[in-house]
């Protein structure tokens, strides 16, 4: 198998892995991401690491468990001791471009006081080159509104959001129906697009590497035309929800929580949410638009075959299941995220059904271009996966951690008793069962074989308690086996310094 001569590495925003027509959602398509899945291979286990998206791109490109990077909201410095998947690309030669963000927050120390990198969480991780920066405040996407004669002010997403007036049916059908008023050629989305297919047409003769990143369907849900309509929302599945907010939150205490945070999704008429998806759905659609634009670039310059093609995305989306919107808890909606590769020589039309996890990227990247792994790495290569091979020993459970403290405001710690390092959780899910452990509160363990909507806990069942030990335990295992490796592998002796890698990072078994 010859390296990849270039890699497209793209990220969505807040897509949860059910929303692909390749994985069977009844009612969304995706023909573009769809046929790249045909063509390559299509994870349908694939899990984040955490959310939101600053913390979970930490653990993508740094190869790294929350537990360990520990930069674990948006706004918490990632430290700089830690290399990333650009600065292992320089090494290989690569000029690591960036076309969006990476919502890296920097590492404070040894910085002036007033350096801007310690007043946002939006800095872009240390090796990447920035094609475009993108972050929240879109003021590059703005400017070019505003030289196409649109009515937008120069920062934030107010203005570009406002949608058309009085637009046919839009207040029976909620806020998010009604369009942009920008049109769909002039969106974000198709901005970034444009903005990565200039950038290849100046990199023909050379090898490249292009981070791209979409910020859809990320709110704010407002798609432009046809995208706002092009899904109805009485197609919309069911709500995975308990009969009303307050059933559910009586769940856990943490939920009960989460849920006065979100006391608008229970007030809202269920018209408004199912729109609510039918806009993030049509969002969807855009992105896939775009992909497809991207690869038939490719193909149109001799270049497909050419380059490893990486999707996925940070995170997924509650929409309305268990009476929330966001990425925030513990359920299956925020964590189980798609993830199609495609390698040049590799096999096609793939599906594999067993676990895979974000911190698998940077090995697999790194040992599709021939290239050493991390020592730091806790994830294993899918280069097996992608070759046609099967590894002879692969995970069998996913492991996602996800941290409520509130540095500046300090509510759920007075909400819920608790201290600062105590808000936290983290879960273990497998085929059959999910456990949820909280640092101070009480766990949660779902039968995901009798309960897949995860609404019945059956942590306290007596005849669960041996089980509930069991998974207790390993994640004990866990977290033991992936602390902070980058130097556990190297021991000083009187021969010098001997050095040892753990095999399975590399090869997956």
């Amino acid at each position: 198998m010859a390296r990849s001569k270039n890699v497209l590495f793209i990220l969505a925003d807040q897509w949860r892995a059910d929303c692909l027509s390749a994985l069977g959602h009844p009612v969304v398509r995706t023909p573009n991401l769809d046929a790249l899945a045909a063509d390559g291979v299509l994870f349908r286990r694939h899990y984040a690491q955490t959310s939101p998206c600053g913390p979970s791109r930490a653990s993508i490109l740094t190869g790294l468990y929350a537990h360990t990077h520990r930069s674990v909201r948006n706004g918490i410095p990632l430290d700089a001791r830690f290399t990333n998947l650009a600065l292992e690309m320089r090494r290989a030669g690569f000029d690591p471009a960036l076309i969006g963000y990476t919502d890296t927050s920097a590492d404070p120390r040894g910085r002036p006081a007033d350096d801007p990198a310690l007043f946002t969480y939006e800095s872009v991780m240390p090796g990447f080159t920035p094609a475009l920066r993108l972050p929240e405040d879109p003021a590059a996407w703005l400017a070019h509104l505003r030289q196409l004669g649109y009515d937008v002010p120069p920062h934030g997403w107010d203005g570009a959001a406002r949608p058309i007036e009085n637009y046919p049916d839009a207040a029976a059908r909620g806020p998010t129906y009604a369009p942009a008023r920008y049109k769909a050629e002039h969106s974000d989305t198709a901005f970034v697009a444009d903005a990565a297919l200039e950038y290849l047409e100046t990199q023909r003769s050379r090898s490249w590497f292009l981070h791209l990143v979409f910020l859809r369907p990320h709110p704010p849900w407002i798609a432009p035309e046809p995208y706002n309509r092009l899904y109805e929302p009485s197609s919309t599945p069911r709500f995975r929800r308990a009969a009303d907010a307050v059933l559910e939150s009586r769940a856990h205490p943490y939920l009960a929580w989460l849920l006065t945070q979100q006391q608008h999704v229970a007030g809202m008429p269920d018209a408004h949410l199912r729109q609510v998806r039918a806009t993030y759905w049509g969002l969807i659609a855009e992105v896939d638009h775009h992909v497809g634009r991207l690869i038939a670039w490719l193909k149109e310059n001799g270049q497909y075959d050419e380059t490893l093609i990486i999707f996925s995305c940070d995170h997924g989306e509650m929409l309305g299941d268990h009476w929330l919107l966001g990425k925030d808890g513990f359920y299956d909606q925020t964590y189980h995220i798609p993830l199609i590769v495609r390698l040049p020589g590799g096999v096609a039309g793939r599906s594999v059904d067993e676990f895979s996890e974000s911190v698998d990227l940077v090995p697999t990247m790194c040992t599709a271009l021939d290239l050493p792994v991390p020592a730091q790495c806790v994830g294993r290569s899918l280069l097996p996966w992608l070759v046609g091979a099967t590894p002879s020993r692969w995970r069998q459970e996913v492991f996602f951690e996800y941290d409520f403290r509130d540095v500046p405001g300090a509510a759920p710690e007075r909400a819920l008793g608790l201290d600062l390092d105590q808000c936290c959780l983290a879960v273990i899910r497998d085929r059959r069962f999910k456990y949820v452990h909280f640092a101070a509160l009480p766990p949660l363990f779902f039968d995901l074989d009798d309960d897949p909507d995860e609404l019945a806990n059956r942590a306290n069942d007596k005849d669960c308690t041996a089980r509930v030990l069991e998974y207790a335990q390993r994640m004990l295992s866990w977290r033991l086996e992936t602390a902070e490796r980058t130097l556990t592998g190297v021991q000083l002796t009187s021969a010098g310094p001997v050095h040892r890698r753990n095999a399975s990072r590399r090869t997956g078994d």
